[in-house]
Protein backbone atom coordinates (compact mmCIF):
# COMPACT_ATOMS: atom_id res chain seq x y z
CA UNK A 1 0.00 0.00 0.00
CA UNK A 2 1.60 3.28 -0.96
CA UNK A 3 -1.34 6.06 -0.13
CA UNK A 4 1.01 6.98 3.03
CA UNK A 5 3.94 7.31 0.71
CA UNK A 6 1.64 9.87 -1.86
CA UNK A 7 1.45 13.17 -1.05
CA UNK A 8 0.54 14.96 3.01
CA UNK A 9 -2.88 14.98 1.60
CA UNK A 10 -4.95 12.49 3.94
CA UNK A 11 -7.12 10.11 1.76
CA UNK A 12 -9.67 9.35 4.34
CA UNK A 13 -10.44 13.10 4.78
CA UNK A 14 -10.68 13.34 1.13
CA UNK A 15 -12.70 10.52 0.26
CA UNK A 16 -15.12 12.22 2.83
CA UNK A 17 -15.22 15.37 0.83
CA UNK A 18 -15.27 13.64 -2.27
CA UNK A 19 -18.80 11.35 -1.11
CA UNK A 20 -20.12 14.69 -0.27
CA UNK A 21 -19.27 16.29 -3.45
CA UNK A 22 -20.70 13.27 -5.27
CA UNK A 23 -23.56 12.62 -3.26
CA UNK A 24 -21.80 9.14 -2.32
CA UNK A 25 -18.71 7.18 -2.04
CA UNK A 26 -18.43 4.25 -4.52
CA UNK A 27 -15.18 2.41 -6.15
CA UNK A 28 -15.27 5.12 -9.05
CA UNK A 29 -14.46 8.25 -5.99
CA UNK A 30 -11.96 5.95 -4.55
CA UNK A 31 -10.39 5.50 -8.07
CA UNK A 32 -10.34 9.00 -8.62
CA UNK A 33 -8.64 10.14 -5.27
CA UNK A 34 -6.29 8.14 -5.39
CA UNK A 35 -5.45 9.28 -8.97
CA UNK A 36 -5.41 12.53 -8.80
CA UNK A 37 -3.05 12.28 -5.05
CA UNK A 38 -0.76 9.72 -6.93
CA UNK A 39 -0.42 12.65 -10.38
CA UNK A 40 0.07 15.42 -7.22
CA UNK A 41 2.69 13.67 -5.97
CA UNK A 42 4.18 12.92 -8.85
CA UNK A 43 4.53 16.73 -10.08
CA UNK A 44 5.18 17.69 -6.22
CA UNK A 45 1.92 19.90 -5.98
CA UNK A 46 1.75 19.44 -1.54
CA UNK A 47 -1.34 21.98 -1.18
CA UNK A 48 -3.73 21.47 -4.52
CA UNK A 49 -6.35 23.19 -2.88
CA UNK A 50 -4.13 25.96 -0.48
CA UNK A 51 -0.56 27.49 -1.64
CA UNK A 52 -0.43 25.52 -4.83
CA UNK A 53 -4.35 26.22 -6.07
CA UNK A 54 -3.28 27.89 -9.60
CA UNK A 55 -0.95 25.09 -10.99
CA UNK A 56 -2.66 22.37 -11.98
CA UNK A 57 -5.13 22.06 -15.19
CA UNK A 58 -6.59 18.70 -15.58
CA UNK A 59 -7.86 16.95 -18.44
CA UNK A 60 -10.71 14.42 -17.89
CA UNK A 61 -11.31 11.89 -20.42
CA UNK A 62 -14.58 9.82 -18.90
CA UNK A 63 -17.66 11.95 -17.44
CA UNK A 64 -18.10 9.59 -14.06
CA UNK A 65 -18.03 9.65 -10.79
CA UNK A 66 -13.97 9.78 -10.49
CA UNK A 67 -14.47 13.00 -12.67
CA UNK A 68 -15.73 14.66 -9.28
CA UNK A 69 -13.10 12.79 -7.04
CA UNK A 70 -10.61 14.66 -8.95
CA UNK A 71 -12.09 18.10 -8.94
CA UNK A 72 -12.09 17.90 -5.38
CA UNK A 73 -8.53 16.54 -4.85
CA UNK A 74 -7.20 19.41 -7.30
CA UNK A 75 -9.46 22.14 -6.37
CA UNK A 76 -9.67 22.37 -10.75
CA UNK A 77 -13.43 23.19 -11.45
CA UNK A 78 -15.50 23.82 -14.78
CA UNK A 79 -16.56 26.69 -14.01
CA UNK A 80 -12.87 27.85 -13.21
CA UNK A 81 -11.75 26.77 -16.45
CA UNK A 82 -9.27 24.57 -14.67
CA UNK A 83 -10.87 21.35 -15.63
CA UNK A 84 -10.91 20.54 -19.11
CA UNK A 85 -13.32 17.58 -20.42
CA UNK A 86 -12.13 15.81 -23.62
CA UNK A 87 -14.96 13.22 -23.93
CA UNK A 88 -12.87 9.57 -25.06
CA UNK A 89 -14.77 7.32 -22.42
CA UNK A 90 -11.16 6.16 -20.89
CA UNK A 91 -10.64 6.45 -16.96
CA UNK A 92 -8.07 8.39 -17.17
CA UNK A 93 -6.94 12.21 -16.97
CA UNK A 94 -3.99 14.45 -17.86
CA UNK A 95 -3.03 17.02 -14.75
CA UNK A 96 -0.54 19.76 -16.09
CA UNK A 97 1.77 22.24 -13.83
CA UNK A 98 1.51 25.21 -15.34
CA UNK A 99 4.85 26.11 -13.18
CA UNK A 100 6.63 23.32 -16.25
CA UNK A 101 6.94 25.63 -19.03
CA UNK A 102 8.32 23.13 -22.15
CA UNK A 103 8.13 26.03 -24.70
CA UNK A 104 5.64 28.91 -26.23
CA UNK A 105 2.21 27.86 -24.55
CA UNK A 106 3.37 24.28 -23.99
CA UNK A 107 3.25 22.84 -20.26
CA UNK A 108 4.55 19.52 -19.01
CA UNK A 109 2.67 16.77 -16.93
CA UNK A 110 1.72 13.53 -16.24
CA UNK A 111 -1.15 11.50 -17.75
CA UNK A 112 -2.56 8.88 -15.51
CA UNK A 113 -4.42 5.71 -16.49
CA UNK A 114 -6.58 3.12 -14.88
CA UNK A 115 -5.13 -0.51 -15.50
CA UNK A 116 -7.68 -2.47 -16.62
CA UNK A 117 -5.92 -5.06 -14.25
CA UNK A 118 -6.91 -3.67 -11.00
CA UNK A 119 -10.47 -5.08 -11.18
CA UNK A 120 -8.81 -8.62 -11.98
CA UNK A 121 -6.75 -7.90 -8.49
CA UNK A 122 -9.45 -6.54 -6.52
CA UNK A 123 -11.52 -9.93 -6.92
CA UNK A 124 -8.00 -11.95 -6.52
CA UNK A 125 -7.11 -9.95 -3.32
CA UNK A 126 -11.04 -9.90 -1.62
CA UNK A 127 -12.70 -13.22 -3.35
CA UNK A 128 -14.87 -13.27 0.15
CA UNK A 129 -16.25 -9.97 -1.04
CA UNK A 130 -19.45 -10.71 -2.72
CA UNK A 131 -20.40 -7.16 -3.62
CA UNK A 132 -18.07 -5.99 -6.42
CA UNK A 133 -18.51 -2.27 -5.17
CA UNK A 134 -17.15 -2.70 -2.27
CA UNK A 135 -14.47 -5.31 -2.61
CA UNK A 136 -13.26 -2.87 -5.57
CA UNK A 137 -13.32 0.05 -3.11
CA UNK A 138 -11.19 -1.62 -0.66
CA UNK A 139 -9.04 -3.18 -3.16
CA UNK A 140 -8.78 0.38 -4.76
CA UNK A 141 -8.04 2.22 -1.23
CA UNK A 142 -5.30 -0.48 -0.66
CA UNK A 143 -3.47 -1.38 -4.10
CA UNK A 144 -0.22 0.21 -4.61
CA UNK A 145 -0.08 3.14 -7.07
CA UNK A 146 1.58 0.92 -9.81
CA UNK A 147 -0.82 -1.86 -9.39
CA UNK A 148 -3.94 1.25 -9.77
CA UNK A 149 -1.96 3.20 -12.82
CA UNK A 150 -0.07 3.70 -16.10
CA UNK A 151 1.58 6.82 -15.85
CA UNK A 152 3.06 8.85 -18.66
CA UNK A 153 5.00 12.03 -18.75
CA UNK A 154 3.31 14.67 -21.37
CA UNK A 155 2.86 17.61 -22.63
CA UNK A 156 0.13 19.91 -23.58
CA UNK A 157 0.07 23.33 -25.43
CA UNK A 158 -2.11 25.67 -23.71
CA UNK A 159 -2.80 28.69 -25.10
CA UNK A 160 -3.61 31.78 -23.04
CA UNK A 161 -7.11 31.98 -23.63
CA UNK A 162 -7.65 28.50 -22.36
CA UNK A 163 -5.77 29.92 -18.54
CA UNK A 164 -8.10 29.66 -15.56
CA UNK A 165 -9.03 33.42 -15.23
CA UNK A 166 -8.53 34.74 -19.03
CA UNK A 167 -11.29 37.28 -19.71
CA UNK A 168 -11.18 37.89 -23.53
CA UNK A 169 -12.97 39.66 -26.00
CA UNK A 170 -17.03 38.61 -26.35
CA UNK A 171 -18.40 38.76 -30.00
CA UNK A 172 -22.41 38.37 -31.08
CA UNK A 173 -23.36 35.44 -33.53
CA UNK A 174 -24.30 37.13 -36.66
CA UNK A 175 -26.99 34.67 -36.98
CA UNK A 176 -28.54 34.10 -34.08
CA UNK A 177 -26.86 36.90 -31.69
CA UNK A 178 -25.89 34.52 -29.20
CA UNK A 179 -23.10 35.64 -27.52
CA UNK A 180 -19.89 33.92 -27.92
CA UNK A 181 -16.88 33.77 -25.41
CA UNK A 182 -13.05 32.39 -25.79
CA UNK A 183 -12.60 32.87 -29.40
CA UNK A 184 -14.95 30.12 -29.87
CA UNK A 185 -16.63 31.78 -32.73
CA UNK A 186 -16.12 30.57 -36.69
CA UNK A 187 -15.54 33.37 -39.43
CA UNK A 188 -17.04 31.88 -42.77
CA UNK A 189 -17.34 34.35 -45.62
CA UNK A 190 -16.33 36.97 -43.41
CA UNK A 191 -19.24 36.42 -41.47
CA UNK A 192 -19.18 35.63 -37.29
CA UNK A 193 -21.21 32.79 -36.19
CA UNK A 194 -21.02 30.47 -33.44
CA UNK A 195 -20.77 26.39 -34.08
CA UNK A 196 -24.10 26.01 -34.13
CA UNK A 197 -25.31 28.10 -36.12
CA UNK A 198 -21.73 27.62 -38.76
CA UNK A 199 -23.23 23.94 -39.13
CA UNK A 200 -26.37 23.40 -37.74
CA UNK A 201 -26.59 19.89 -39.09
CA UNK A 202 -24.01 19.04 -36.23
CA UNK A 203 -25.70 20.73 -32.95
CA UNK A 204 -25.91 18.60 -30.20
CA UNK A 205 -30.03 20.00 -29.65
CA UNK A 206 -32.77 20.16 -32.12
CA UNK A 207 -35.07 23.23 -32.06
CA UNK A 208 -38.82 21.83 -31.71
CA UNK A 209 -40.47 25.41 -31.43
Amino acid sequence: MTTEAVSPLDLDALLQDAAVAHGHLCAGQVLGVRMAMHACHLLGVEEPRGKDRKRLVTFVEIDRCATDAIGVVTGCRLGKRALKFVDWGKMAATFIDLQRTAGADVYGGVRVAARESSRDLARERFPEMTDKNQQQMRAYRELSDDDLFSVEQVEVTLPPNEFPGFKGGRVACAECGEGINYKREVVIDGRVLCHGCAAPERRYYRVIS
